[in-house]
């Protein structure tokens, strides 16, 4: 089932000539279309897990293996109403959320199963109507934990899940979805923007290692009026924070309805230089968990979305059906896509909130009594483990006005990566101190990783620099915007510290050279 590379660069060629043309249709909800089928526990089961020692009724990624017949009549019903693009079921198929059912040594294979079904049924179809489109999302979920809160309330710096189990379960995940014959990555619904950030370094790594690139999607929800994620983020924080992914597409699913959503896919819009998606949910949930909002109600709002110019791609999430699709195709048959605006490449970094620094900007200013090496109270402080005065500090530095606030820990008697780690944490937990960017800044690169593993804004990495070579230079630079973050560079070179206005030049032009050229 897995697609050549060939084919491969062909889908992105497609689809970016298909985007300019029209606006693309998504499906619609998977886990309301099962519940139409009243499934019962042997159903999920199957002969293969009729011995399973945990209940299975609701893991509804698993029907991909045990009723693919249900799984593809679904992807059907959709791509016949007029969808141009069908999302894999298995948006909770990592093994982190398969634990709840004990199905972790499964997760592979489920992902292989899901795109399987997707894609035996776009073939299907292509063979029949080779002058429309279907393609296959693999879709990747958020997991059912967070990176950037921890699930304690007595202890703010926990989590229950690290970066690293993340990458690790989200990269099983992406081959599994490549395997089967996806031909977009989509993670969506992002409620916490780290958890993205693990998602696609995971991606990265794949591409990497693989040899094989595919278009990627990426979808954040915004949870409420505030026009927030889940972990704090505003929009435009969250598109600094994960741009550097260079993604086919952003865009908003889940939460809301689309009038609700209003707002935000307009912002969004106009900030990102990529194409912009939106699938909603059929309006609020009523009180029995239903969605109420009809297919003309729904077309009508999303007509009105392409009707401004903010669409390219657009859909449904929970409670809409095949109705609502074919509905909402045919309000986009008459409209434009989105023309995508050209974005002043100026200096973009977020905590919760946006930092962008203009010409007209004044001078920005970084906190440095975070830094173990420049304030002896603070140092004090971290040894002496009274991370709750530590933080103080740290917002004492915000609210007498710091833009940035700069994070040291290289102090001999301290563990450097279990410390940075650790008060990163702490500092991802109290809105008032991680609304701005984060500095994380030490002379040991493994130091300086493990601080970008718990920042889901767009850090600033203080320092990378040539003093250890080209080829190092160039990992670090790599790394560190894989992570999604800025960095500062030094002007040493192999031979030590710029002195002269000559060396200072000749040094800054390389190491400018080697990031815009050769990273």
């Amino acid at each position: 089932l897995a697609m050549t590379t060939a084919q491969r660069s062909d889908t992105l060629a497609l689809l970016e000539r298909l985007l300019a043309e029209r606006i693309l249709v998504l499906d619609g909800a998977m886990g309301t279309m099962i519940q139409q089928h009243k499934l019962q526990e042997a159903d999920f089961r199957g002969e293969r897990f009729a011995d399973h020692p945990q209940a299975l009724h609701g893991c509804n990624d698993l029907l991909s293996i045990t009723r693919p017949d249900v799984i593809e009549d679904i992807h059907r019903q959709y791509f016949l109403a007029g969808a141009d693009i069908v999302e894999t079921n298995s948006f909770n198929a990592t093994r982190i959320s398969m634990a709840d059912y004990g199905l972790e040594a499964y997760a592979r294979e489920i992902n292989v199963a899901a795109a399987g079904c997707a894609r035996r049924v776009a073939d299907e179809l292509a063979a029949s109507s080779p002058a429309r489109t279907f393609l296959v999302a693999g879709s990747i979920g958020p997991t059912n934990r967070t990176a950037s809160l921890s699930p304690d309330v007595n202890d703010p710096g926990y989590r229950a899940v690290t970066f690293d189990e993340l990458v690790e379960a989200y990269y099983e995940q992406v081959d599994g979805l490549v395997a089967g014959g996806s031909d977009i990555l989509f993670p969506e619904t992002s409620f916490d923007t780290l958890n993205m950030k693990a998602c696609l370094f995971a991606i990265e790594r794949y591409f990497d290692e693989q040899q094989v690139r595919l278009p990627v999607m990426i979808s954040a929800t915004i949870t409420d009026k505030s026009g927030r994620t889940l972990s704090g983020q505003t929009l435009e924080a969250f598109w600094n924070s994960i741009a550097h992914a260079r993604p086919l597409s952003v865009g908003l699913n889940c939460a809301l309805g689309p009038e609700m959503m209003r707002p935000y896919v307009e912002e969004l819009s106009g900030i990102a230089p990529v194409y912009v998606s939106c699938h909603p949910n059929a309006g609020l949930p009523n009180e029995f968990g239903g969605y109420d909002e009809s297919p003309a109600q729904m077309a009508a709002v999303l007509g009105e979305f392409a009707a401004e110019g903010w669409l390219n791609i657009v859909g449904g999430c929970c409670g809409s059906t095949p109705e609502h699709i074919e509905a909402i195709a045919a309000a986009m048959r008459e409209q434009s896509p989105r023309r995508r605006p050209k974005i002043e490449p100026l200096s973009r970094y977020s905590g919760l909130e946006p930092l962008v620094i203009r010409p007209e900007t004044n001078f920005v200013m970084i906190g440095e009594r975070t830094n173990v090496t420049g304030s002896k109270r603070f140092a004090r402080l971290i040894r002496d483990e009274r991370y709750d005065e530590a933080l103080e500090v740290a917002k004492d530095q915000v609210n007498s006005g710091a833009n940035i606030i700069d994070v040291n820990m290289d102090e001999g008697l301290l563990d450097g990566e279990k410390v940075m780690a650790h008060f990163l944490n702490l500092i991802a937990s109290d809105p008032d101190i991680c609304r701005v960017p984060i500095m994380i800044d030490s002379s040991k690169w493994s130091v300086i990783e493990a601080g970008l593993k718990c920042v889901q804004g767009k850090a600033i990495v203080n320092s990378i620099s040539l003093k250890e070579g080209e080829e190092e230079f160039l990992r670090q630079a790599d790394l560190v915007r894989r992570y999604g973050a800025a960095v500062v560079v030094m002007a040493f070179d192999e031979h030590g510290q710029a002195v002269t206005i000559e060396d200072k030049v000749r040094i800054c032009r390389r190491a400018y050279e080697v990031l815009t050229e050769k990273a």
